[in-house]
């Protein structure tokens, strides 16, 4: 066993990338909306991406059998049903509602890391999130704060189910190298695909037209569009996923998962970028409280600690 710094500035690297990649690919989603379902969308993607895995490890020599199973079906589990309870979410509550539930995350990491692992909260990193949380409400506008019901639960169950992936990253999945855990997520997700697209080949709902149907749809023929944005959409998960797996396992989950708040501005630049989509001024104020965040939850700290690598 060998000991691996909590290389911090890294971590944030990889985040960045994996930022900028999603929120690129993820704009797209609306297209892909528009042509076939979630569950198909899933099951497409994950079989691109294992082609594209195929040939990235024959030719590079990876080898993607996880080194403890359990461990890599357990996260890829936990962390697939939190992007499907998000994205399910979004077929009946606002997008905004939607992801200021997930990004309770970081909030669920220190509260998990507290209670199941008995590691000590410093005042300093509950300042950073809920300086980032606050932040996040502001980008995201006054419509996040709105609708208290148990559906308004959903997204926040997202977050704390992707909290827990995050740390299964870190402390389960240690050991083993990031194409094998992004395969694991990837297999995960084509999985409860197939199993969508069977229930609703089986038993078809009435679907409205365009993204509407997104939830609802069963398997269609695939249009040329489709197929295009589905492969962009799995070779730039595979880049920002690995990132983002490198990520958690070079830092301390709690550090990194503040810094994700930087997915929020990215999807904002890409979206005024693309769809010419602009920003309030307090949005802008939001991003700036973000950055914050993440600066000082990024300060290393005197009884900072090597994170033990389970080689």
């Amino acid at each position: 066993m060998s000991d691996t710094p909590n290389r911090t500035l890294a971590a944030f690297g990889a985040v960045l990338v994996y930022a900028s990649v999603i929120a690129f690919t993820d704009n797209y989603v609306r297209v892909i909306a528009r042509d076939a379902g979630l569950w198909q969308f899933h099951a497409t993607r994950t079989a691109m991406a294992f082609a594209i895995l195929a040939l990235v490890a024959v030719s590079m020599g990876l080898k993607l059998w996880p080194k403890r199973p359990w461990a890599v079906i357990a996260r890829s589990a936990i962390h697939g049903t939190a992007m499907l309870i998000y994205f399910g979410a979004l077929a009946f509550l606002p997008v905004a509602q939607v992801a200021a539930g997930l990004f309770t995350a970081p909030l669920f990491v220190l509260f998990f890391q507290r209670y199941l692992y008995g590691q000590p909260i410093r005042g300093v990193q509950i300042l950073a999130v809920l300086i980032g949380f606050a932040g996040v409400v502001l980008v995201l506008g006054p419509e996040a704060l709105s609708g208290a019901t148990l559906a308004a639960l959903l997204p926040v169950i997202s977050g704390a189910l992707y909290a827990m992936g995050n740390i299964a990253t870190q402390r389960w999945c240690a050991g083993e190298t990031a194409e094998t855990v992004v395969a694991g997520f990837f297999g995960m997700l084509g999985v409860y695909g197939l199993l969508g697209m069977a229930v609703l080949w089986a038993f078809p709902l009435a679907v409205p037209e365009g993204p509407d149907g997104f939830l609802q749809r069963g398997p269609v023929w695939p249009t040329g569009e489709f197929l295009w944005w589905t492969f962009v959409q799995a070779a730039g998960s595979l880049v920002g996923v690995g990132m983002f797996v490198k990520a958690y396992q070079m830092a301390e989950v709690s550090r990194v998962s503040v810094f994700e708040y930087v997915i929020l501005p990215a999807s904002a630049l890409w979206g005024f970028l693309l769809w010419g989509e602009s920003l309030a001024w307090f949005a802008w104020v939001g991003m700036a409280l973000i950055a914050l965040a993440g600066i000082i939850i990024a300060r290393p700290q005197r009884d900072q600690v090597p994170i033990a690598s389970r080689q």
